[in-house]
């Protein structure tokens, strides 16, 4: 369950109060009675521990640490890939095949 944080806009009473979600927003405060006990927003607080992700790629600051070899291989752009289906596209073209109208021109 969550803990909310609570405010009286009356009288400044604030207090942490371990709620459903699911349950309604309180809105009587307890010390003065007034209907002006509001939920505060927060920042969520939590703890990244063990050997995961965030400790081997963004731990150390090092982006290029973070970027595989085997992933910077394959960015690149290769001009030998793009070769063969162009040159298979134009046969196909010049046969007759899709016309020049097709995704392949």
């Amino acid at each position: 369950m969550p803990i909310y944080a609570y405010k009286c806009e009356s009288c400044g009473l604030t207090k942490d109060v371990l709620q459903k979600i699911s349950d309604a927003p309180l809105t009587d405060c307890p010390a003065c009675g007034q209907s002006s006990f509001r939920k505060q927003l927060t920042a969520a607080g939590f703890q990244l521990k063990g050997s995961g992700w965030y400790a081997t790629d963004f731990k150390g600051g090092s982006s290029s640490a973070a970027v595989p070899a085997e992933a910077k291989a394959d960015s690149k752009p290769s001009d030998t890939a793009a070769s063969p289906a162009k040159s298979d596209a134009a046969p196909a073209a010049a046969a007759g095949g899709c016309g020049a109208s097709c995704a392949c021109h």
